[in-house]
């Protein structure tokens, strides 16, 4: 029962990060074809750095499920928080540092990335 409601949560959580890379793809895209090249991939850049920490979470954060692995459960969530966060400020770092980019839509397709996040419950109804 406890691997059925670790796919499970595991699934929801996939598909709220696949919902956050269409967005950002879909921004991306409209910033490529707006403003030109290097602020298309100034927005891939801002998307990727919300969207990877963030399926890397759902990867860690779900391993575990059910009562009897309580504190497995508790552990892998603040293991997984800890890598993201990590994970979000090397790649910011990597950026911001190797690579030429435009602030503002490497800022806007994070902040709309995150936005779908924040607002994952008015999507996901459970039954």
């Amino acid at each position: 029962m406890s691997k059925v409601l670790a796919r499970r949560g595991r699934w929801s959580a996939y598909k709220l990060v696949m919902m956050q890379a269409a967005v950002a793809g879909g921004a991306s895209i409209l910033f490529f074809a707006v403003w030109g090249v290097q602020f298309g991939y100034s927005a891939l850049a801002g998307g990727s750095i919300a969207v990877l920490p963030n399926f890397v979470f759902a990867t860690l954060a779900f391993s575990h499920t059910g009562a009897s692995s309580a504190a497995k459960v508790i552990k892998t969530f603040y293991w997984g928080e800890a890598v993201k966060l990590l994970l979000t400020i090397a790649m910011f770092s990597f950026v911001f540092i190797n690579i030429k980019v435009a602030f503002m839509p490497l800022f806007v397709c994070y902040v709309l990335t995150l936005i779908v996040h924040w607002t994952a419950p008015l999507y996901f109804k459970q039954s």
